[in-house]
């Protein structure tokens, strides 16, 4: 049983680190997109992607070969201390903790580009122990570099462990910056029946009841209406709970299917419901998709300030349109308004459409 302080929670794991957050600052982070840094054409759009998305990650781990490791670590240096990343934030995903190439990847990046980067995503994290051995090392690395902005740290779901133990790798250290669902991995260590990345299935249903003849007995042959499930439904919910118990921020992982934007724009809808604050993207149609379902409808905002305004200091009811709208509801509404604002600050086009919204009274 550990005997720590809960005092030494935020002091720093090495002599000339930097003191961590006492908060995760909430930056717009709509759409993470992915690129190969080892991919000259990709790392060459980069500069002009800064300002048109909210996350721009460097991917080290899946989808680049083990013998473009290197390369795509090298590359990431070259971009990191070359781009001025301006308003968007700059993320890396590093190899697994298990692999042979994560040691590398991180006393290569942060002594070179520590301080430009924001966040480091970790993979596969099974419990608090991986993100105690990362803030450790981050630690060590930040003294060692003369780094003053303390590294944050963002975890993958993607093994059944990891999910059941969501709650202490949310809470295991101050550079836990948020969680991501990553569902191709997860599925396969849960050992579930789909080979599709994120989004529903079309065998994961609920069928319509039967409907019954004059003599009461189901009609079992008849026609009737199945209605598709998310089987992500539970993992993102668990996973925005824990998130939002430990002030940290939940997102949704990969879709896909590049090509059903409309089934991609479903999912990202759900999470945002849900309470997610953004999605990854795999291709810039993903972006567009996700900064539109991330970011609140001018509708929404102006039934969130119309409400605020109704209720003045917040106590009592009102009623609006035939709605009874009281306490509950201003604090969801300030939810949405505060969305909003953050937004606006970043998007020039969104705060045109914010500032134009008129509130009746």
């Amino acid at each position: 049983m550990s005997h720590k302080s809960a005092k030494d929670f935020f002091r720093p794991l090495a002599v000339g680190a930097p003191e961590p957050l006492r908060e995760i600052p909430a930056r717009p982070s709509r759409a993470i997109h992915f690129f190969d840094p080892g991919n000259e054409k990709m790392a060459a759009k980069v500069p002009d992607m800064v300002g048109s998305v909210d996350v721009l990650l460097g991917n080290l781990e899946d989808a680049v070969k083990a013998e473009n490791k290197e390369t795509a670590r090298a590359g990431l240096v070259k971009i990191g201390q070359s781009v001025d990343f301006g308003p968007t934030q700059f993320w890396t995903r590093i190899n697994s903790l298990d692999s042979p190439w994560v040691l590398d990847d991180l006393t290569t990046l942060v002594p070179a580009i520590g301080d430009k980067l924001d966040v480091i995503m970790v993979p596969k994290v099974q419990g608090a122990e991986d993100i105690h051995y990362v803030d450790r090392l981050l630690a060590q690395l930040e003294a060692k570099a003369g780094i003053t902005k303390p590294l944050q740290v963002h975890a993958i779901l993607e093994t059944a462990r990891g999910v059941a133990n969501i709650e202490e790798i949310c809470a295991a250290s101050p550079r836990m910056q948020g969680l991501s669902l990553g569902p191709a991995d997860l599925a396969a260590d849960r050992r579930m029946k789909t080979t599709r990345v994120g989004g529903g299935h079309p065998g994961y249903l609920v069928r319509q009841d039967p409907e019954r003849g004059e003599d009461g007995v189901p009609l079992y042959e008849g026609q009737r209406t199945t209605y598709q499930q998310d089987l992500w439904h539970y993992t993102i919910a668990r996973m925005v709970d824990a998130c939002a118990t430990h002030g940290i921020f939940p997102y949704y992982g990969p879709f896909g299917d590049i090509k059903d934007t409309v089934a991609c724009e479903d999912q990202f809808r759900n999470a945002f419901l849900l309470g997610c604050v953004g999605a990854w993207s795999l291709h810039p149609v993903q972006i567009k998709i996700a900064n539109k379902v991330f970011s609140p409808s001018v509708e929404d905002v102006k039934h969130a300030r119309r409400v605020i305004a109704a209720m003045g200091d917040g106590t009592g009811a009102v009623m609006l349109d035939g709605k009874m709208e009281d306490d509950a509801s201003v604090k969801q509404c300030k939810v949405m308004v505060a969305l909003a604002e953050e937004l606006a600050a970043i998007d020039p086009e969104l705060k045109e459409q914010y500032d134009a919204i008129e509130v009746d009274a």
